[in-house]
């Protein structure tokens, strides 16, 4: 099972840079250009700098963004901007927040987890990855050597649930706190007395952990390992480049939040609504639903009503840009042996989700969209329903499919029989935050 261990963290020196709030952000697969200029904004130590820092016309093996990100760190550990843990320390996390309307916490434990590899009784991701994003984040690591935002992970709840023991060791006020993207409250608490450290690793010895966000990352951190081990005549198994940053929260934390991801298609070549339809005919049906009149907001939710009645019920699938201002709901057929277009090596939870009725069936097989170069050059994705309606009506995009959320015990059977969804099947909520405290890995623990 996983190993889970205390580190050494890098964090902000508050006395030298003010205010934490202006100095986090939240991951960078959620940071929009324009997004990113806030946090630039905010002030010169933002970890966006560190993260996602910007393109230049010129450019160059040996000078780019992610060059400029190692030398910006290099300089803010020289001038004292960040200081390192005196002793290796657990962190734990709260996050405050609303969802529809009502106040939630959510707790975890920010650790150091030892990489798996292929073991199955390690890490356990449900998810694909996109290369590019990986090209992206393993360019940034072999540079800065640093991770700067932990992955989110899960581990299940048992007679003393996770949540349970992180409430009994947060005691007092936290050592640090924030408020962040969306205006998401984060507390820290630093866990450094010898009890409580051995306590949360007794507590975590040989615990299945599942990768709920941040599968780039892990997947980066696995790829950076094997580069190091390779070119290295021995390695010692502390090594840094072994572990990496992972903030674990408990299956059944009430805060524990997956929500869909929907998708944007522009279509790869001009395809008539009709066509389209006649393609989806025989395999699904597709009610359709006139949008009405009154706000977007007022026209969505009756409409996503419905989509969620008929995910109780089995598949379904919302899409907009079939026809003019109207949204449908597509459900498999009665009687269409749907499972026999799918791969069967894949277990029946895999088989069932609805993202994977969307990307092998309809964006596949109906669509064309057939290979990763199509599918990054075609598909976007948001969270946001009313925003999805709109980039279709801008033109941006052609279609938009809306999802139901994935529940929690399918995301743990699927990873529990070694399967991966699409990507960007689930968006847990809220993002962690990136900046409150990152994980070198340039030593020893």
């Amino acid at each position: 099972m996983a190993e889970v261990q205390p580190f050494r963290g890098l964090r902000y020196n508050i006395e030298r840079t003010g205010d934490i709030s202006s100095l986090i952000s939240p991951p960078y697969d959620i940071i929009s250009p324009e997004e990113r200029q806030f946090y630039y904004r905010q002030s010169p130590y933002n970890v966006v700098r560190l993260e996602l820092g910007e393109d230049q016309p010129l450019d160059s093996p040996e000078n780019n963004r992610y060059t400029r990100a190692a030398d910006t760190l290099n300089e803010w550990l020289e001038e004292g901007i960040l200081f390192r843990e005196p002793l290796p320390a657990f962190y734990i996390l709260e996050h405050r927040f609303i969802h529809q309307g009502v106040t939630k916490r959510r707790w975890g434990l920010t650790a150091r987890v030892r990489l798996g590899g292929q073991s199955h009784n390690e890490a356990r991701p449900h998810e694909g990855i996109l290369e590019s994003r990986l090209r992206d984040r393993l360019n940034l690591l072999r540079s800065c050597r640093v991770n700067s935002s932990p992955i989110l992970g899960m581990v299940r709840h048992d007679q003393q649930g996770l949540l349970s023991l992180l409430t009994q060791l947060a005691r007092g006020s936290p050592d640090l706190s924030a408020v962040g993207h969306q205006g998401v409250a984060h507390n820290m608490w630093v866990i450094r007395d010898e009890q409580s450290v051995a306590e949360v690793s007794a507590w975590c010895a040989n615990k299945a952990l599942y990768i709920a966000d941040g599968h780039h990352r892990y997947e980066t951190a696995l790829a950076y390992q094997r580069e190091q081990q390779a070119a290295r005549s021995h390695c010692s198994a502390s090594e840094a480049f072994n572990f990496v940053m992972m903030t674990l929260a408990d299956t059944e934390d009430p805060g524990v939040v997956a929500l869909p991801t929907h998708r944007l298609v522009r279509l790869p070549e001009p395809q008539s609504s009709a066509k389209l339809r006649e393609g989806l005919s025989p395999f699904f049906n597709v009610e359709d639903f006139d949008l009405g009149s009154g706000t977007l907001p007022e026209m969505l939710k009756p409409w996503l009503s419905i989509l969620e009645e008929r995910g109780k019920e089995g598949a379904a699938i919302g899409l907009y840009g079939l026809n003019n201002q109207r949204l449908y709901v597509i459900t498999p057929r009665q009687g269409v042996k749907l499972q026999a277009m799918l791969p069967s090596s894949y277990s029946q939870d895999w088989r069932d989700s609805d993202a994977t009725l969307l990307h092998w069936i309809i964006l596949r097989q109906i669509m064309g969209i057939n290979t990763p170069e199509k599918e990054e050059e075609c598909l976007g994705h948001t969270l946001d329903e009313q925003e999805a309606i709109n980039r279709v009506n801008s033109g941006e995009y052609q279609l938009a499919f809306l999802m139901n959320p994935v529940p929690i015990p399918k995301i743990l059977a699927v990873a529990d029989a070694g399967d991966r969804m699409p990507p960007k099947s689930t968006y847990f909520y809220p993002k962690l935050p990136t900046g409150l405290v990152m994980y070198p890995l340039w030593d020893e623990l």
